[in-house]
């Protein structure tokens, strides 16, 4: 069925059904209820792809992601979800794989699509297909990144003060001997926590050498468990080991338990992101917590205000502090006294800042 169909039908022109479905509040309500009858008695269906060609732009947002199986962005993508969805637009959820081929062609595919505005966590620190897309008008948001200057907007965590939180803790505990875990360090976020690390082992006026480092291909359970399989064979064994999210330290504890290694009594660990699984753990898992629905739901709220707004729009980042959250997986204590802290909601004490 065609417009022309409907007009037909309706006895009606064919700019008076285009009037009902993009203004009907400029249609008389005797012609508007005529028009939609003929529609819904035809099952017409209009042609948005064509509709979006005249207007330049769909009613669509891309977001592109790392790593979609990772539940850090199940969450964030569900915090864009309820931005989009409150502004009448729909979102087109792209997994890059931390591939920058991959990713290029997602890109390609959102600019075919005439997307209002893309959210993105690149998979490079420099994306000069970014600046390109923003040179030819679609806003483009960084999640869970920095912008390196204010000329864009962006929503990310302060990962080395995240980096310190945890290891801070950790030498609370007494331990001599840490580990970090995490990689690529191609990815920004890895890079940081580290640097949180090393920066809390100066503070306490350790030797940041004497932090050792595995390397991992990913940042997923398999690779947790491979990193644990290494650390089993150092001399000396770490104590304690911190990892750049929460899947590498679920792949630790298994493989550290399977080794018949007591967490935290033999090995102490804590995790990054604190996805529902952390805690949920058998040995419920110490984590630096991250606003992960907020974080989408903020970066969501800049890119629609961005592509809505004329030249008064401001650009913004935003950056989220982490909060540490204290389980059984590094206090061999803790449960056999009262918890010294009661974790708030995710997102609850998250207070963004300018960066």
């Amino acid at each position: 069925m065609s417009i022309r169909d409907v007009a037909s039908m309706a006895g009606v022109s064919v700019g008076t059904v285009s009037n009902v479905l993009n203004r009907p509040d400029i249609v008389a309500e005797a012609t508007r209820r005529r028009v939609l009858d003929a529609i819904r008695d035809l099952g017409f269906v209009r042609n948005e792809s064509a509709r979006h060609l005249r207007a330049g732009h769909s009613r669509t947002i891309g977001l592109v992601v790392l790593d979609v199986a990772n539940p850090f962005f199940t969450d964030v993508a569900r915090g864009v979800e309820d931005s989009a969805n409150d502004a009448g637009l729909a979102v087109i959820l792209c997994n890059s794989d931390d591939d920058p081929a991959k990713e290029s062609r997602y890109l390609d595919l959102l600019e075919e699509q005439r997307v209002q505005g893309i959210l993105i966590t690149p998979v490079a620190t420099t994306n000069h297909r970014l600046e390109q897309l923003r040179e030819r008008g679609t806003p483009i948001v960084l999640l869970d990144r920095r912008a390196t200057d204010d000329t864009q907007c962006s929503v990310a965590v302060n990962d080395v003060l995240g980096g310190e939180l945890a290891v801070r803790h950790l030498l609370a505990q007494g331990h001599e001997h840490l580990a970090f875990v995490g990689g690529p360090f191609t990815i920004r976020q890895v890079q940081e926590r580290q640097q949180g690390a090393l920066q809390a082992m100066r503070a306490a006026g350790r030797d940041p050498g004497d932090l050792h480092v595995v390397e991992t291909s990913a940042l997923n359970v398999a690779a947790g468990r491979d990193a644990a399989a290494r650390l089993a064979g150092a001399m000396p064994r770490p104590t304690a080991v911190f990892c750049a999210n929460d899947l590498l330290a679920l792949g630790v504890l298994q493989e550290m338990t399977r080794r018949g290694v007591r967490v935290p009594h033999d090995v102490a660990i804590v995790g990054y992101d604190d996805i529902d699984f952390a805690a949920a753990a058998a040995v419920p898992l110490t984590s630096v917590r991250q606003p992960r629905h907020l974080l989408g739901r903020t970066a969501a709220e800049l890119l629609i205000e961005e592509a809505t707004e004329d030249s008064s729009h401001q650009h913004r980042q935003v950056v989220f502090d982490p909060e540490l959250v204290v389980r059984d997986s590094s206090d061999r204590t803790i449960g056999r006294r009262p918890r010294r802290r009661r974790p708030s909601p995710e997102g609850a004490a998250a207070t963004p800042h300018p960066a």
